[in-house]
């Protein structure tokens, strides 16, 4: 699932911050079926998590940047 730029300008920083727990726990559950061999349900699903851990780091710095501008 991707997660597009306008839902996280809505988001909370508490509800970023939930999300990205559960994205970076999705990513080690993925990860870990790699390792031990066995195939995820859709490979593609590692870079998506990646990207949108990513896009909520990215919102987390700039919201600080606009804080520290004010």
């Amino acid at each position: 699932m991707k997660l597009r730029k306008s839902d996280l300008a809505k988001m909370e920083k508490k509800d970023l911050e939930k999300q990205l727990t559960e994205l970076r726990k999705e990513l080690i559950k993925v990860n870990a079926q790699i390792a031990t061999g066995t195939v995820p349900e859709n490979p593609g699903d590692v870079k998506n998590i990646k990207k949108n851990i990513a896009r909520i780091l990215t919102k987390f710095n700039s919201r600080k940047m606009e804080e520290k501008k004010i």
